[in-house]
């Protein structure tokens, strides 16, 4: 009988499954969590590895009527990427999304200044970066977050995250220099199936952890 497919306790248990995967020997690292839920991941995993930790931000940008159908993505200030397949199978083209992406962008600029509290970003120029999340469902997010990331100019550049959805995690090899994850079980229809407590991430839980992580260099 073949074995049940991995269901993490919380996203803590999955750090702490990842972190086992992550054990190699990097240079002067600095681990990201995608805000918000790949943030709690993202924090065993600076703590396991001693490194640095610091947040990354993008938005889904979601169909009209449909906001949780994410056709794109967007960061702070990079440009935003959408999904082809999916603005075909919905009619949509990116000129449709413009005020959508508009207003994502904004998002994302407010929580990274409510994320850093005035403090400059993480220096990310010649370092080992590990970007990591609570799970891989499209691809989409992660990928701007990672071409973000990459025009800082880190020496390497990991995506991480404890489960993806099958033949996902081989779409974003293109943007990172290695792709780890611990589990791509059949049967994938989203994320929080793979965690026995999924809760919400707030701002207040990001913050947190954050100012926790400060101890840490950066």
């Amino acid at each position: 009988m073949p074995a049940r497919p991995r269901i993490f306790a919380d996203r803590a248990d999955g750090g702490r499954c990842l972190a086992d995967e992550l054990f190699r020997t990097w240079v002067d690292p600095l681990v990201l969590g995608l805000a918000r839920g790949g943030v709690p991941v993202a924090a065993v995993v600076a703590r396991r590895l001693g490194a640095g930790l610091d947040v990354a931000v993008a938005r889904k940008i979601g169909a009209p009527r449909r906001r949780e159908y994410g056709v794109g993505a967007v960061t702070a200030d990079g440009p935003a990427i959408y999904d082809e397949a999916a603005l075909h199978a919905l009619e949509l083209t990116a000129a449709r999304m413009v005020r959508t992406e508009a207003r994502e962008r904004a998002e994302a600029r407010r929580r990274l200044a409510r994320y850093r509290i005035g403090r400059p970003p993480a220096v990310l120029a010649g370092r080992d970066v590990i970007l990591v999340d609570d799970g891989l469902a499209t691809g989409v997010t992660a990928t701007a977050a990672l071409r973000d990331v990459r025009a800082a100019g880190p020496r390497t550049l990991v995506f991480a995250t404890p489960v993806a959805a099958p033949g996902v995690a081989d779409r974003i090899r293109a943007e990172a220099d290695d792709v780890v994850c611990v589990a791509e079980p059949p049967g994938f229809r989203a994320v929080g199936q793979w965690y026995a407590d999924f809760r919400q991430t707030s701002d207040a839980d990001v913050l947190a952890l954050l100012t926790a992580a400060r101890g840490t260099p950066d």
